[in-house]
């Protein structure tokens, strides 16, 4: 999910913690329980920071070891450890109790996005991304506003969001019936599908889907469980070419592909270079598609620049590139 979105969760388990009666009857528990769920609910995104250095290393890094089985482990005995020294008088065992339900949660709620998470590591280092929430999802976030008004306007926190959260367990059950009958429109239309991605986006009703069968790609989208298909893309294989695999050497394009499970590429022969381009299909989005990788390689197979992001024009692109287009 987005921070946005963790931080009133962190808030909003601040306010289901008051149903705890050992945090309802002590002051130092109550308000530690309240910064431990806050800090709980963005300590696993502390990978962010990432993006700073650059785009290849927060690719392959964001929401890896940081949301790893070990992680969620030791995050809470972290902040509990640091709380305590603030609180001394705070029952402890509680302060962990919620501040792991914080963590334990954001981990958990990444998971039904489309960018998933390596939450099973060290066991697996596979991407677990279920595809029925949105990174963004305005009817979650809604919710959980909705719940801190009512908290601030002094009604009771505790059996506000427990109602809440009821709602939202519900909230995703329709998502996922809704997943499902999305895939079944999908599997009829193109029977011979190996691999089917479908999407969420911040709609209710629209989801964005990519396929693959033997022999071509599919890049579509569905509303109210109609599936239209937009581009079709012969399927051809990476080729073992001396462009390619030299490309392939570039951190960004090495992170690109660590990432994407499905994805086009080109190769296009300039006076004195060549451009190797690699292009996401999960994210079409006005008749573009804005998650690519591009190296930049000299005669002799020397790389000269490279990136791999999210870029929505070619110019943009020949800027990050810092190379004056043909």
């Amino acid at each position: 999910m987005d921070t946005g979105t963790h931080i009133v969760m962190g808030l909003a388990l601040g306010g289901l913690a008051t149903l705890d009666p050992v945090v309802s009857s002590n002051a130092a528990t109550a308000t530690s329980v309240m910064i431990g769920t806050i800090i709980g609910s963005q300590a696993p995104d502390i990978d962010t920071v990432l993006k700073l250095k650059n785009n290849a290393v927060y690719i392959r890094n964001h929401r890896g070891i940081t949301h790893s089985i070990p992680a969620v482990i030791l995050w809470p005995l972290l902040i509990v450890g640091v709380l305590s020294q603030f609180f001394p008088e705070a029952n402890l065992l509680h302060l962990w109790i919620w501040t792991f339900i914080a963590v334990f949660l954001h981990v958990f709620v990444d998971i039904f996005n489309g960018y998933g998470t390596q939450a099973l590591r060290p066991f697996s280092s596979k991407w677990i991304a279920l595809g029925v929430i949105n990174t963004f999802d305005p009817y979650i976030f809604g919710l959980h506003v909705i719940g801190l008004i009512i908290w601030a306007i002094g009604i009771d926190p505790g059996y506000t969001f427990l109602t809440i959260y009821v709602i939202l367990v519900a909230y995703y059950i329709v998502r996922f019936n809704t997943q499902r009958k999305v895939l079944k429109e999908v599997r009829s239309l193109i029977p011979d599908a190996t691999d089917i991605i479908i999407s969420p986006t911040m709609k209710f009703h629209q989801w964005r889907i990519a396929v693959m069968n033997r022999h071509q790609f599919f890049v579509g989208r569905a509303h109210d469980n109609q599936v239209q298909i937009l581009d079709q893309f012969n399927r051809v294989k990476v080729p073992d070419s001396p462009v390619i695999d030299a490309a392939k050497n570039d951190k960004n394009l090495s992170a690109f592909l660590s990432f994407s499970p499905v994805y086009r590429w080109e190769v296009d022969e300039y006076d004195d270079y060549f451009e190797v381009r690699f292009i996401d299909l999960r994210y079409r989005s006005n008749d573009y598609y804005p998650f690519i990788a591009v190296v930049q390689l000299d005669l002799e197979l020397n790389i000269k620049s490279s990136y791999t992001g999210w870029i929505f024009s070619e110019e943009k692109l020949r800027k990050k590139l810092d190379i004056v287009p043909n």
